[in-house]
């Protein structure tokens, strides 16, 4: 992966910029995306015990397609996305699925019948999969080199506020449940009935406010000079790095990798390129191994894991806020050191935390040691999964493909790990029924430790380097 820069002949070198309130405010525009994300996609983990019930939801089948279905939405959505996000611009994008985590929100929220449901479910998956394409991308092409890994980290900061805000508004929206409740009682009860649409249904709220702030952030300045919009985009990088002088530097950079790349094929095909292939292998191995970590099941399956734990059904709903917490802390502190230690030291560590911490749950299950010890042990896993694998995933995705081929990269990657994201969600009530709670958190944990060899020996450190930098490293090096 590493050859020799052609930065220092050919190019100007990019004077380093403290990151303006400006891009600050840009970059938390885009990242609101994420939080919806976040939400939407975790708030299935409160609802799921009360709308199985009332659509009648038994078989291990029903159950992560009701799950999983969302994915499938991701999917479509994060492979489309590459392509309109080229064809209109990311901003666009961001609007259209703005949009449609309002309208899908209120219409799963509401449907009446299991059909209805889940095609409303598919819909939101889309509109997941437009923000997690675009909003990590947008913000990593307009960030200064300095500060990119804090600035795309502020997506996986939302997406954890949104988990968070899933969580707690499931909380506060269930009514308490007795410890002994009849089925009938249970099909007749608020949160049945209703409780689970209001989950679903909150979420149109911060979709709108999304969608009115989305309307006061500029194009991507690396979109405008593909386009050759030089003036626009001149005029953003201004704002972004706070001079003229930066501004003229980052234009001649990226006018260059652009010119360097005019002979290369711009569509799907460019992915198999010598070079540019092994990138994308890389990138699409991270988002496997993001999802295969198995911390996701601990939010989407979260009451199950912790029942299965010995933990009560109304001390699970505030076990799952504070794995929710957690998350936010380790996010925040993942911010703090993303662009001081670097990407592979901190992935390597992530991969080995989890690793340890899923084997240890896995004989804490085996030995009957259940309730606090196995909490204690998730929250250890989401927190390494925090500060590593969750931020720094999207950082390197949105990193190391070359500006003409990003965003069909970052889609490409993006669509392997929603593929990773619903094998892992559906298949997990088979797992956990065929090899129980020890035995899935042992599959988990192995799953890791394959991920920091994959880690070691293949992902390059792109700490302070700029995105050209990067590319000529990589695709031209």
């Amino acid at each position: 992966m590493q050859g020799p820069s052609l930065l220092s002949e050919s190019r100007p070198p990019v004077t380093p910029t403290p990151a303006t309130p400006y891009v600050w405010g840009i970059a938390l525009v885009a990242a609101l995306g994420g939080l919806l994300f976040g939400y939407d996609w975790v708030v299935i983990g409160g609802a799921r015990q009360f709308f199985e019930v009332y659509f009648h939801l038994t078989s291990a089948a029903s159950v992560g397609w009701a799950n999983s279905c969302a994915l499938v939405g991701c999917f479509v959505g994060s492979l489309i996305a590459g392509g309109l996000g080229d064809r209109y611009g990311r901003k666009p994008v961001l609007l259209a699925s703005a949009v449609l985590f309002a309208v899908s929100s209120v219409l799963t929220g509401w449907a009446s019948s299991f059909t209805a449901f889940i095609v409303w479910r598919i819909a939101g998956g889309m509109a997941i999969g437009l923000s997690s394409n675009i909003s990590p991308l947008y913000i990593a092409e307009v960030s200064p080199a300095s500060h990119r890994g804090r600035l795309v980290s502020l997506n996986q900061f939302a997406i954890v506020i949104g988990i968070l805000l899933a969580q707690v508004m499931n909380w506060r929206i269930a009514d308490t449940v007795p410890a002994h409740i009849s089925p009938e009682a249970l099909l007749a009860s608020w949160n049945v009935q209703y409780g689970w649409r209001w989950m679903f249904t909150a979420v149109a709220v911060p979709a709108v406010v999304f969608l009115a702030a989305t309307f006061g952030i500029p194009e991507s300045p690396r979109w405008l000079l593909a386009r050759g919009r030089e003036r626009q985009a001149k005029e953003i990088l201004r704002r972004v790095g706070g001079n003229v002088a930066y501004a003229d530097a980052e234009v001649a950079s990226i006018a260059h990798s652009i010119k360097e790349e005019e002979t290369h094929t711009a569509n799907w095909r460019g992915l198999l390129q010598p070079g540019v292939r092994s990138v994308l292998l890389i990138g699409i191995a991270l988002a496997v191994l993001q999802q295969w970590s198995g911390i996701n099941i601990l939010f989407s399956y979260a009451a199950e894991v912790y029942r299965a734990a010995g933990l009560g059904a109304n001390q699970i709903f505030l076990d799952i806020v504070i794995t929710g917490a957690i998350n936010l802390v380790f996010t925040l502190v993942a911010m703090a050191i993303v662009d001081r230690l670097g990407r592979r030291p901190l992935m390597l560590f992530g991969c080995c935390g989890i690793g340890v911490s899923h084997i240890l749950a896995g004989l804490a299950y085996r030995m009957g040691w259940h309730g606090e010890p196995v909490l204690v042990l998730t929250l250890c896993a989401i927190g390494c999964y925090a500060m590593t694998l969750a931020p720094l995933t999207w950082v390197l995705i949105a990193e190391i493909f070359p500006n003409r081929l990003r965003s069909l990269g970052v889609s490409a990657a993006v669509s392997a790990l929603w593929i990773a994201s619903f094998a892992l969600t559906y298949s997990f009530p088979f797992i956990n029924r065929a090899l129980g709670s020890s035995g899935t958190f042992f599959t988990y944990g192995t799953v890791c430790f394959a991920g920091a060899v994959l880690v070691f020996l293949y992902v390059p450190e792109t700490k302070g380097r700029t995105l050209e930098e990067i590319e000529a490293q990589t695709f031209r090096g």
